[in-house]
């Protein structure tokens, strides 16, 4: 038997930060990935005959109430409804947030976990049993798991849980626990949401798994998205086989420009890695790609200096005929560094700024900066830099998004000097 395990849908997410690319980005396409994806989820599920379905949570995106999304899902969820096909819910903290799940009627065989307390769903056809709870408020910091039912025996048991666990990079830490703690339960599958990585553990004979996010939404969710098939035979787990779903797919690229010594040579051999992208995608898939250049100071100056025309070469080369890769941005690393003092002393505005961005106070005081002393980061950074951030992928200020950040402002300022600016 087999059931499938999605989780963190965020149906019509905004996808923040497109609108500056203007008429040069697949916008629609983009923020109809979500519900793609989706639809390929109810595909995928109808098509493998499975016995039922698990989302562990936030089918929708925070507070946007928008009732054409709920008319979306519903539909889907009919799909598998008038097929058979049992769907187990369980809200999480996006979902907790929205004002539409409060209103929501489901349709017949959709079942949605309680929200006061940890319940059971038994799907004696599937001869499984879904324990779990929903969120429900946004924030929940107690350890849900801790009041999960026993296990039934005699069928697959499911858990069905919203957390970050022990804590991940980029999530706020929600339902905290442990995998330890979800093995010593007996559950034989443990169906997870919340964090947008892949992961998969597997302790004491039970297999705990995040599917990840269902479609990326931004660079920082880069990859292949999409849900769990999952097998099983009585109480055991026999696999666990991820299936890609989103339409959409961002990625990093990074091209071999050891041999490049002119401007025209670095569009060249960036356009071929471009190329040999989308040859390696689906006819029916779009890729977002990030360019790093890493470039000798010199070859990083020029292309700054003549970077909009640059990229726009880029973007239009990239998209070839088929319109399957879309170029979202080109950050430049120059390889070499000026006198170090030099950067230093460039650099110490800019560091001095990130350290207070984790407060009011220093999202200000970045703004004031970025706009009346850092000229060079105007245009990257804009004046509103929260907005910004979030435009650059950074949806949460983590030290991984700080360093990236910085980075790039060193990376500019490194080429700005290298001129003798």
């Amino acid at each position: 038997m087999r059931f499938l395990h999605a989780a963190d849908v965020h149906l019509d997410s905004p996808m923040l930060g497109l609108a500056r690319y203007g008429d040069a980005a697949p916008i629609d396409q983009i923020r109809g990935g979500t519900r793609r994806a989706f639809e390929r989820l109810v595909d995928l599920a109808l098509a493998e005959e499975v016995s039922f379905v698990v989302v562990a949570g936030d089918l929708y995106d925070g507070e946007r109430d928008d009732f054409q999304t709920a008319i979306f899902l519903q539909r889907q969820l009919h799909r598998l409804s008038e097929a058979g096909v049992p769907v187990v819910l369980a809200w999480g903290n996006h979902d907790a947030a929205n004002q539409i799940t409060k209103r929501l009627s489901l349709p017949p065989k959709v079942h949605l976990l309680p929200a006061e307390e940890a319940g059971t769903v038994v799907l004696e056809e599937a001869a499984a049993a879904c324990h779990g709870r929903s969120y429900p408020r946004r924030d929940v910091l107690d350890d849900l798991s801790a009041t999960y039912p026993a296990p039934i025996g005699g069928l697959l048991d499911v858990g069905v849980l919203h957390t970050a666990l022990d804590g991940r990079p980029g999530h706020d830490r929600y339902a905290p626990t442990s995998i330890e703690a979800l093995a010593r339960r007996g559950y034989g599958y443990w169906a997870l949401g919340h964090v947008h990585t892949a992961e998969r553990h597997e302790l004491d004979g039970a297999q705990i798994v995040f599917p990840g996010n269902l479609c990326g939404r931004h660079i920082g969710e880069s990859g292949a998205k999409g849900a769990c098939l999952v097998s099983y035979e009585g109480e055991t787990v026999t696999s666990v086989v991820h299936r890609d779903l989103a339409p959409l797919r961002w990625e990093r690229v990074e091209p071999d420009l050891s041999r490049a010594s002119s401007l025209d040579q670095v569009l060249a051999d960036t356009t071929q890695a471009l190329v040999r992208l989308q040859e390696s995608i689906g006819s029916d898939e779009l890729v977002c790609a990030r360019v790093v250049l890493r470039l000798e100071a010199s070859l990083a100056g020029s292309f700054l200096a003549d970077d909009q025309r640059c990229e726009a070469q880029l973007r239009v080369d990239a998209s070839g005929s088929g319109g399957r890769v879309f170029l979202e941005r080109v950050d430049v690393r120059p390889l070499t560094r000026p006198d170090s003092e030099e950067l230093d002393e460039a650099m110490s505005e800019v560091r001095a700024a990130f350290a207070h961005l984790g407060s009011a106070e220093g999202a200000a005081e970045l703004a004031e900066i970025v706009e009346n002393v850092l000229g060079p980061l105007r245009r990257r950074f804009g004046k509103d830099a929260l907005d910004q951030l979030r435009m650059l992928g950074v949806t949460t200020l983590d030290t991984g998004g700080l360093a990236d950040l910085l980075g790039e402002a060193e990376a500019l300022l490194a080429a700005e000097l290298a001129k003798g600016r």
